[in-house]
């Protein structure tokens, strides 16, 4: 990891197509201006995080077929809006 000291105005360049400015600072908040192609997905560290978290979370949950089943039924019960239509009864 590399590690600088940049002032408000100060850049510093990433490969030959990336820049990235200090705008301001703020106590202890710092506003960046990143330029780069459209290509490269630039996405905040907490977001890249939580969404890894979240899609393992995601991986280990299984539930028995039996659930999902019933699960599905408390959605398409006989007589509500969810269930399909089968006509009139006799």
């Amino acid at each position: 990891m590399l590690i600088l000291n940049r002032k408000a105005g100060e850049s510093l360049e990433i490969g030959e197509d990336i820049t990235v400015t200090v705008v301001s600072i703020d106590g202890g908040k710092v506003r960046l201006a990143i330029s780069a192609p459209k290509s490269v997905p630039i996405l905040r560290g907490e977001l890249v995080t939580a969404t890894a978290a979240a899609n393992q979370d995601s991986a280990q949950e299984e539930a028995e077929p039996s659930e999902l089943l019933r699960m599905l039924g408390a959605r398409f019960t006989p007589g509500g809006s969810s269930a399909p239509d089968e006509g009139p009864s006799e």
